[in-house]
């Protein structure tokens, strides 16, 4: 490795140069932060700005750039240079922008704005170069798991972009549970009438595509590897198995519409006159347009009432709690069959709430103009006989009341095809409750990551951390829900369609085409070495020091992504192709061995410690934030665009995730005289935001043990503070900060400042 050689930019642009002394911020970063390279410049993003330090990294050397101007968040491809080690130092949104103009503040603004300088320098001295993952793999075959409508669509669209795909269906046709509709909700103007599947098109589109080979009757006995070079075994029903290589995977496995016989109060599996939606769908292809017939005498149909909500969005044990999503404009559509058949067909479609989003409001009304009723009520019971009897309550005239049919169709869910067992995850989950409601009375912990029960596998991954893709509640793969809704917990794996969440098929169509992309993204990232999404492009990995490994597991057990593996003598093997960047290795290792080039203990220990520290006679506190760089440091700086200020007294250094915290960085702040820690993490649980997942989930539970450290210090607990901060807290997350600081006026001063 050539030489260090740090080079130290001072921006005097965007009102830095009049509020701050950036001649001193020169001469510190060049006498206390070992810069040999220190220039100012009036505006250092401008083309000027920019080849000036082009100019340093091309003809002095300079192989290591510290940008003191605006947040990393700014400007990113402008100070974006190859080959070099890059800091910032965050002068405009973290000092100028959070503190007032006064004259009186000058001095500890100034000493903020030296100490975010020399923060910058002592990260750029400590990091590494970044290098290309030499675990690189080069395969950009895009396996699609699932051959339904979802599958179909990502197969497609990710051909149409010149990938190779492989789709393997465990059936002995395509189009899934879409083929079996006779009509669908239409998705283009004018939104009035059933239109055509399409499933022909698709599937005619899918067997002259020279990109697209097609395994029927299939499935995966194996899946291992990573992006870029997944290797998988598809078992034919032949008993032949076929070895394939592909570089990334979309899991399109569809669902399984929920068991109607489960709900026999509702008249199921007690009449034939009972169908649920997808029964329905049977008999009006069987009709091909004309009368649809009764199943139990093949009479006409003269009557017909669609119940809504039929064992979902239901607190009874065994039943969906989630909606489908579709069922709505599903039973519109299907009300339509009867009125375009026979306008005089009395069809009565009784619903808690009508969910029709969109244009399906267009839809919904086109069915009003045809005569079909809604009826705002909750269905009790259906009593079988020549005649179907719907009991329900009329939630308008709060009254009981009874709706006759001849047929009557039950809006079922959609149960998650991911390779677990719904029904028993149901049961299990009703009995967790239950038990957790003993232990509460008994005032007794529960525990709460009891193995739910699972089903057949799909990919049956060779992963230590099991054969399933991780699921949510209720069975659904695992995926970020606000931003990055495809991915899985397993890097290179996308899932799509009805297997993520519930969903339509305008909307599965959509959400197929997004996981194509990622799936190509993830490839092309592989091939180049670079990380995954959320930190797209990042070219560092995680390596440790083996000789001071104790094999404690923790790195291995706390990777959200199944990114750590054992050797024989059970040290940890790093894929780095899997990983995500997020760090939470290096924060769960008790010795501190784990690194990246560009981010480790002591590219964040070198921060904390050189900052400038007061003694206790100064009245001039400091409070260190540690902020995820996803959700809260972004809250921070839009805080201070928006004139939102905290104190002086602050600083922020950023972590990619709060899983990657290293309690020793604690220890260390407050054996260098910190006056109070603030660790800010995005929301963890059941609705996570964490960009990595559990990352803040596990920093809660790190930090939850400070407590005895402090005490050991001799320190009150109040002075560290662990929050979850959401990306839209911008005047929240300053509140905490400004909390902290009256919190530390009325305690004091830290006791350990030298």
């Amino acid at each position: 490795m050539a030489d260090m050689k740090v080079a130290a930019y001072i921006c005097k642009g965007c009102g830095i140069g009049e509020r701050l002394d950036t001649a001193q911020l020169a001469m510190i970063a060049q006498k206390e932060g070992k810069a040999q390279v220190v220039r100012e410049h009036e505006f250092l993003c401008n083309a000027s700005g920019v080849e000036m330090i082009k100019n340093d990294i091309a003809n002095e050397g300079v192989n290591h750039v510290v940008i003191a101007a605006c947040s990393r968040r700014a400007k990113a491809e402008t100070f974006n240079f190859e080959n070099v080690a890059i800091s910032r130092a965050n002068l405009r949104e973290g000092v100028i922008w959070a503190t007032p103009a006064d004259e009186d503040k000058k001095e500890i603004v100034q000493e903020m704005a030296a100490d975010y300088v020399r923060m910058g320098c002592a990260e750029s001295i400590k990091m590494l170069i970044p290098r290309t993952n030499p675990n690189l793999g080069h395969n950009k075959r895009i396996l699609v798991v699932g051959g339904g409508i979802s599958g179909m669509t990502a197969a497609i669209e990710s051909a149409k972009t010149g990938y190779d795909v492989l789709l393997v269906e465990k059936t002995g046709s395509l189009g899934g549970w879409a083929a079996k509709l006779h009509k669908r909700v239409p998705s283009r103007e004018p939104y009035t009438e059933p239109a055509d599947t399409g499933i022909a098109e698709l599937t005619k589109q899918i067997e002259s595509d020279k990109h697209i080979k097609v395994f029927l009757n299939s499935t995966l006995s194996k899946t291992s590897g990573s992006p870029g070079q997944f290797s998988v075994d598809i078992s034919t029903e032949s008993g032949s198995t076929a070895t394939e290589n592909v570089g990334g995977i979309i899991m399109a496995s569809g669902f399984t519409p929920y068991d109607m016989n489960k709900l026999p109060y509702l008249g199921a599996g007690k009449s034939k006159d009972v169908v649920d939606q997808l029964g329905l769908e049977a008999l009006a292809k069987a009709a091909k347009g004309g009368a649809i017939k009764r199943p139990s005498d093949g009479k006409e149909v003269k009557s017909v009432v669609f119940v809504q909500c039929a064992g979902q969005r239901s607190d009874k044990e065994g039943e969906l709690p989630y909606c489908s999503g579709h069922c709505c404009n599903t039973s519109i559509k299907q009300a339509m069959y009867f009125k375009n058949q026979n306008p005089d067909i009395d069809t009565n479609v009784i619903y808690t709430d009508l969910r029709t989003p969109g244009n399906g409001e267009d839809f919904y009304r086109s069915a009003q103009k045809k005569g079909v009723t809604f009826t705002k009520g909750k269905v009790g019971e259906v009593v079988p006989g020549s005649e179907l009897q719907v009991k329900f309550k009329d939630l308008i005239l709060n009254d009981d009341a009874v709706a006759k049919a001849d047929l009557v169709v039950l809006a079922t869910g959609q149960v998650a095809n991911s390779g677990i067992d719904m029904e028993a995850q149901l049961l299990a989950e009703a009995a967790e409750r239950d038990d957790a409601k003993k232990a509460k009375d008994a005032g007794e912990a529960v525990a709460e990551h009891q193995e739910k029960p699972k089903g057949v596998s799909i990919l049956n991954l060779t992963y230590r951390q099991g054969p399933d893709l991780p699921h949510l509640k209720y069975g659904f793969n695992d995926s970020h829900f606000i931003c990055f809704p495809y991915e899985t917990r397993r890097t290179g794996i996308y899932s799509c369609g009805p297997v993520r969440r519930p969903m339509d098929i305008a909307q599965a169509i959509e959400d197929a085409t997004g996981a194509a992309l990622k799936a190509i993204q993830a490839v092309e990232n592989a091939a180049l070495g670079r990380a995954a999404h959320p930190r797209s492009g990042d070219l560092s990995f995680p390596e440790f020091r083996r000789e001071g490994c104790t094999q404690c597991k923790r790195c291995t057990v706390e990777c959200p992504f199944g990114a750590i593996d054992e050797d024989e003598a059970r040290y940890p093997v790093f894929n780095e192709s899997r990983c995500r960047r997020c760090g939470t290795c290096m924060g769960a290792c008790p010795v501190r061995v784990i690194s990246f080039e560009n981010y480790s203990v002591d590219t964040v220990g070198s921060q904390i410690k050189g900052v400038d520290m007061p003694d206790q006679f100064s009245e001039k506190p400091r409070i260190l934030v540690l902020a995820c760089e996803n959700d809260a440091y972004p809250a921070l700086d839009m805080a201070t665009m928006n004139h939102i200020q905290y104190s002086a007294f602050t600083r922020i250094i950023p972590v990619r995730c709060l899983g990657s915290i290293n309690t020793i960085w604690v220890t260390d702040a407050l054996n260098s005289g910190y006056d109070g820690v603030i660790l800010m993490g995005c929301q963890k649980g059941e609705n996570y935001q964490c960009h990595f997942v559990k990352g803040s989930e596990i920093a809660h539970v790190r930090m939850s043990k400070i407590d005895d450290t402090l005490k050991q210090l001799s320190l009150e607990v109040e002075r560290v503070k662990t929050y979850e901060v959401a990306i839209t807290d911008i005047q929240r997350a300053p509140a905490l900060i400004n909390e902290m600081a009256e919190t530390i006026q009325k305690i004091g001063m830290s006791p350990l400042k030298f």
